[in-house]
């Protein structure tokens, strides 16, 4: 059938070209819809291109993020307040002045290493305190008064597995008074102003000490009365460890009435002094501390780290609270631990700002807490645990346990709610069911949990490759080379697998936009849960996981709001605007994180691989700073291109690693550790004749690269391990040290070497031995020697250790043997007394009964090196920090 064209019963429809939406063919606009709502403006088209941002400002993009924390987050860990110096002194008559400090500082350390049981810490250090504290007294205001006493004490506790017993060591405690009270409250300020063997103690803990005095000054001249008594107690013997401070919590006269506490120590030199523990169950203190600081800096997650052992060391806070129940605040330098515990923490390298900022805080303390009410009672306000963390350095934010769990399960409803309700929005603006919307949910939940495994997955072996090679700690100068290597590394894990699913499933009907905002709302639902998970397991430290959520539903919320959230590109505006304050924050709290744990894998042990930590570390950090912010990388055309640069500049960085550039150490600013003992070791057999003697050089390592000096130092290729004593020997046949050496005693290595020369030896003498039953015998036993000596006791042929004149807590608490007790002297080094009773139950006592050890240290005495140990220390790299002394360890059989 043919049709006329001139038929005009035939309706013809003719579809002309419009620039009008309303005008055009209603299928055509059904289908185009889009393209009109989304018709870009001026500004849009400089940034968009088939509705995903060019790729020419991704650099600019990631430059954004980089700058705000190399801008803002960088410099606000470092700020400090301007020193007042002593012209300062008349304007500010009632400041602390740092230049005070400072001197005061310069004239402790001028005595050099201060080592319990030398001349230097006995008698220098307390001569020159002292003297500064009667220049103080002369000075005396109206206000207050001066109490001084010189204690001197003896005594025992178990610091860990080992019993820690001292001898007339020594404190220098003051008391400041309002003239007239009959207060019976006081508050308890603490430094110790000892140091370890070799070190100045500079930074630990000369520069709390120096702070402390120059506090007691502006104090005791002040016209400001107190209203309660604050005791000063300049400790004599910390790093013994923490010797001192059980010497005054338990004998002291004035203890029983302390019922606050502020402890100062250091793990670095400079810097600004952290609070990382609090109470504990004592939020008043927070109360106190948020009032009064004037330079706050905190964190409840150095809290939990602390007390749960990440961080190798321990203070006199952990004294006060469990033998004297006196809660408090712990706080310490962290900055610049290269040289913590090396001769490099020297005063010349403290920052005078940092005398100010502790100064300013510490005097602001100490008169809210000696003035406030809690003080009378605390026991009335033992209210539990808090949370607490500084915001840039600006304001402290605390609250308690409580209201955190409530806060925290709070936000996470509201943020998992929000994304539900994002997603329901999502299926009425595309037409796409809502349960197809939530299938694709699903997906993109696996999608991100994928994503979040393989980021792990490859920045841990990328830990354990650094390692495998031998090349660990390349970051322990440069840590910025923990960027290129770890961040690097994960950010590319964590965004390949979405740009692969959505380079796989591109022909969905929903927007690219759409689809990376339900990869947002994912990552937001994953971290509510995890919030709520270890708020459940008591974690106070997932404060941060809520912030996170917190900002992104904020920034939801604004985009359902305004609608933006149905556009291609524009709701990525609120996103980075509500995005940049918590990565402020996140980034200034990281770099402070990192600032403090880098040097700390100098001193980490041989057991440890660092890199895996590090890459650990990364991951939390990342996770946290850039969670939010990697996603929005799949908005940019050639996203996988840029997604691989990321891969690009970690094989950089490892390219870099294996360059001089990568090499750890540096002179006097990174130093790698060693303690080398120049030591001599006698066994006795069962009729007490020598069966073995030997000398040595016994080092131990105290980090991961004990070969870097293998090629450098005398003898070294001839180290052994003493893996096979420890088999042989008890307690590997080393006069080992303190607690941590006891650890790590299977890691430490012997080189044959002359013998040394030694003082008077460790001796034990049998004053009696009586049989005081079948089954029992009962030895009284003398002990004379050095300063410092380890006793090791390993009964035999079935003896048990059934009672001691030492501490009763190893024989209470079944401690496995050998037994460990530590001892040492301060000004009276008169001989040991002390007993064993050990039973055999058959009685038998024809057979040895027990081993006894015993280690020798010289600590303090340089002029007992001998030039073949001087030689060999000589032959050390400069880069190396070796901390050298004379040692002994002879066993007995009896």
């Amino acid at each position: 059938m043919s049709v006329s064209g001139n038929d005009k019963s035939v309706r013809r429809r003719v579809i002309t070209p419009t620039s009008d939406p309303h005008n055009t063919d209603p299928l055509l606009r059904q289908r185009n819809s889009h393209l009109y709502e989304n018709k870009p403006n001026g500004c849009e088209r400089a940034f968009v291109e088939y509705n995903k941002i060019k790729w020419f400002w991704a650099p600019a993009f990631f430059g954004f993020w980089l700058l705000l924390y190399v801008a803002i987050s960088i410099p606000a860990c470092h700020r400090l307040p301007r020193p007042l110096s002593i012209k300062d002194e008349a304007k500010y008559p009632d400041r602390f002045i740092a230049e005070r400090a400072e001197l005061n500082l310069q004239q402790l350390v001028a005595l050099g290493p201060r080592v319990v049981g030398s001349k230097e810490n006995e008698m220098g250090a307390v001569k020159v305190l002292s003297g500064s504290v009667q220049k103080i007294r002369s000075g005396l205001g109206s206000a207050n008064d001066i109490e001084v006493d010189v204690q001197v004490a003896s005594g025992s506790y178990v610091h860990w597995t080992m019993i820690n017993m001292y001898q007339s060591i020594q404190n220098i405690v003051v008391k400041v008074s309002p003239k007239g009270t009959n207060s019976t409250t006081y508050l308890l300020v603490n430094s110790h102003y000892d140091s370890v063997p070799g070190g100045p103690g500079a930074g630990d803990d000369g520069s709390m000490v120096a702070t402390m005095m120059e506090t007691l000054r502006v104090l005791a001249q002040s016209k400001q009365a107190l209203k309660h008594p604050v005791v000063f107690l300049f400790n004599g013997a910390e790093e013994n460890p923490l010797q001192a401070s059980h010497a005054f919590i338990t004998q002291h006269k004035w203890a029983k009435n302390c019922k606050a506490l502020i402890n100062l120590d250091s793990a670095g030199n400079g810097g600004r002094e952290i609070l990382f523990q609090s109470g504990p169950n004592h939020p008043w203190l927070m109360k106190s501390y948020r009032r009064a600081i004037k330079h706050p800096y905190a964190s409840t997650m150095a809290e939990e780290m602390f007390q749960n052992n990440f961080i190798p060391s321990d203070t006199d806070f952990r004294i006060f609270r469990d033998h004297g129940a006196v809660p408090g605040l712990d706080m310490a330098y962290q900055y610049n631990g290269y040289v913590y515990h090396t001769r490099f923490d020297r005063p010349e390298i403290f920052p005078r700002g940092s005398f100010q900022n502790t100064g300013d805080n510490l005097l602001a303390l100490v008169r809210e807490i000696a003035n406030s009410q809690e003080l009378e009672d605390t026991s009335k306000h033992a209210e539990g645990h808090t949370v607490y963390f500084d915001v840039m350095g600006w304001f402290l934010v605390f609250y308690t346990e409580t209201e955190g769990i409530i806060l925290n399960v709070i936000v996470s409803l509201v943020a998992i709610g929000t994304c539900l309700y994002a997603f329901k929005l999502m299926a009425s603006n595309s037409g796409i069911k809502l349960e197809k919307i939530f299938k694709r949910v699903m997906h993109t939940f696996v999608v991100q949990l994928f994503a979040v495994i393989t980021a792990v997955t490859l920045t841990v072996f990328l830990g354990w490759f650094m390692d495998l090679v031998h090349l660990p700690m390349s970051w322990f100068t440069h840590s910025w080379l923990i960027l290129g290597l770890y961040f690097t590394t994960f950010i590319f894990g964590l965004a390949i697998v979405p740009a692969l699913y959505y380079h796989y499933t591109q022909h969905d009907k929903l927007p690219i936009g759409q689809r990376v905002q339900m990869l947002l709302h994912c990552h937001c639902l994953f971290l509510a849960i995890f919030t709520i998970v270890l708020t459940i397991c008591g974690v106070r430290s997932v404060f941060v996981l809520m912030l996170s959520c917190l900002f992104y539903t904020m920034a939801l919320i604004i985009n359902l709001a305004t609608k933006l959230h149905s556009k291609d590109v524009a709701w990525v505006i609120p996103h980075i605007i509500c995005g940049v304050p918590p990565f402020v924050f996140f980034a200034y709290f990281s770099h402070g994180f990192f600032l403090t744990f880098i040097p700390m894998f100098g001193r980490f042990g041989e057991n440890v691989n660092p890199d895996l930590v590090v890459a650990v570390f990364s991951i939390a950090v990342g996770l946290l700073t850039c969670g939010f912010i990697v996603p929005v990388l799949h908005l940019f055309r050639k996203s996988k291109t840029i997604i691989c640069a990321l891969l690009a500049i970690t094989f950089v960085c490892v390219i870099i690693a294996i360059t001089p550039m990568g090499f750890p150490y540096r002179p006097e600013t990174s130093v790698q550790r060693f303690s080398v003992l120049h030591a001599k070791r006698t066994f006795h057999d069962a009729d007490n004749k020598v069966r073995r003697q030997e000398s040595g050089y016994f080092i131990m390592p105290q980090d991961r690269r004990t070969y870097s000096v293998k090629h450098d130092v005398i003898n070294m290729t001839l180290a052994q391990k003493i893996g096979d004593d420890c088999q042989k020997e008890m307690m590997c046949g080393l006069p080992l040290y303190n607690q941590r050496w006891h650890k790590t005693r299977q890691n430490t290595l012997w080189i044959p070497a002359s013998e040394p020369l030694l003082g008077s030896v460790p001796a034990v003498k049998v004053i009696s031995k009586k049989q005081v039953s079948p089954s029992k015998i009962r030895y009284e036993l003398q002990l004379s020697g050095p300063d410092h000596m380890a006793l090791f006791i390993q009964p035999l042929n079935g003896a048990i250790m059934k009672d001691w004149s030492f501490h009763q807590a190893p024989l209470r608490l079944s401690f496995q043997p050998p037994y460990f007790i530590y001892f040492s002297w301060g000004v009276n080094g008169d001989p040991l007394n002390f007993w064993l009773e050990l039973e055999k139950p058959k009685g038998d006592f024809k057979t040895p009964t027990f081993e006894l050890g015993l280690g020798g240290h010289w600590t303090h005495h340089k002029e007992m090196l001998t030039p073949d140990f001087k030689k060999f220390l000589d032959s050390f790299p400069k880069y190396v920090d070796a901390t050298p002394w004379p040692a002994s360890y002879e066993t007995w059989i009896y």
